[in-house]
């Protein structure tokens, strides 16, 4: 590890965001499921697999009960939060970061929902609060309920209105390994038996600068988002709770004053994890992890629709594993050692798997 200096090259960014991702087995500082969960404020979890990948690649003999079970005892749940989608979080952190995005999620609107945006939280509220009371029910059975009470708005607008505008978690066995069931929603207060808490924003952000700095407020944003953070950012640095970098383009970068900063030369073995990971979803500019080129070869032509591979740090391909056969899709020629590399990151994830 170097002593942090004015200017960050990307290179070094770019192994910086792996060691604070606990991406580097020998530089790890957080173990355990949930303090992993915790540091890196929840995993991207839209999909059932993803987050199970993204903690196997953290945590030394992980093995996929730890976290379905905590799935189960209520340890972790599975909310929508930051960016309006799915994460594995504590409650600690549903509790508040909810509240904290939910003015962003009220905004959100398409086709399918603005048939219903016409309806308060409130008005939802008042049907399906009653309706649930401590108990998890189908979605479908949540959005019958409602079209009972509101007929004129289509089904489909319901079901994205109760998503975005009401705090529900999804429920055991959504989210466990290898035997997912449908959506079943509780009211995230009730099933996790405490009240919504507000967001300390000053410890967010050095929360966040902890897991993805160093960062810009519109690094942050696109995380969350969440906007109007850069006087938060801002106010932290003039108070001496912030340092300041900046990076090969000028722009200033802020961190908190005991964040590592790793070597350049510092080696990275490819990584496969799945098709979301807040390791590449987090930041506005994902030069130092996803170049442009490189993103738009994951999104294809509909959009995410495999796995990623990363080599030397950077979003580098696409896999898919059908339970037999791996398929890998590298968007450049790779060096003969990156291949030996990729080959035994295969071994290991099929390995994962199959377990």
């Amino acid at each position: 590890m170097t002593q942090p200096s004015t200017r960050l090259s990307t290179r070094a960014l770019t192994r910086t965001l792996w060691v604070r991702q606990q991406l580097v087995p020998s530089r790890r500082s957080v173990t355990g499921v949930i303090p992993v969960v915790e540091h890196l404020i929840g995993l991207q979890a839209q999909d059932n697999l993803p987050p199970y990948l993204s903690l196997t690649a953290r945590i030394d003999d992980f093995a996929p009960a730890d976290l379905s079970d905590r799935l189960l005892d209520r340890t972790l749940v599975r909310f929508f939060s930051m960016r309006g989608t799915v994460h594995v979080l504590t409650p600690e952190d549903a509790l508040q970061l909810r509240p904290w995005v939910q003015p962003t999620l009220d905004r959100l609107t398409n086709e399918e929902s603005r048939a219903g945006a016409h309806l308060s939280s409130e008005e939802l509220d008042a049907v399906v609060r009653p309706f649930l009371g401590d108990d998890a029910k189908p979605h479908a059975d949540i959005v019958r309920a409602l079209a009972e009470v509101h007929p004129d708005v289509p089904e489909v607008a319901l079901r994205h209105a109760t998503r975005q505008r009401l705090p529900l978690l999804q429920t055991p066995p959504r989210g466990m390994w290898k035997r997912s069931g449908g959506v079943v929603y509780a009211l995230a207060d009730r099933w996790l038996g405490r009240p919504f808490t507000e967001v300390h924003l000053p410890d967010l952000v050095q929360r966040y600068l902890r897991a993805y700095g160093p960062a810009t407020a519109a690094d942050m944003t696109k995380w969350s988002s969440v906007t109007r953070l850069g006087p938060a950012f801002t106010a932290l640095h003039r108070a001496g709770e912030l340092v300041s970098y900046t990076d090969e383009h000028g722009r200033t970068l802020y961190d908190v004053p005991d964040g590592v900063i790793a070597d350049e030369d510092l080696a990275l073995a490819p990584l496969m994890l799945g098709t979301y990971d807040n390791l590449f979803l987090s930041h506005a500019d994902r030069t130092r992890i996803a170049p442009d080129e490189a993103r738009r070869g994951w999104m294809g032509r509909n959009g995410a629709m495999a796995a990623t591979l990363f080599v030397d740090g950077l979003l580098c391909g696409i896999w898919r594993f059908d339970g037999d056969h791996f398929e890998v899709e590298p968007f450049r020629r790779l060096t003969s050692s990156e291949e030996r590399g990729v080959e035994a990151e295969k071994d290991r994830v099929r390995a994962f798997l199959a377990s």
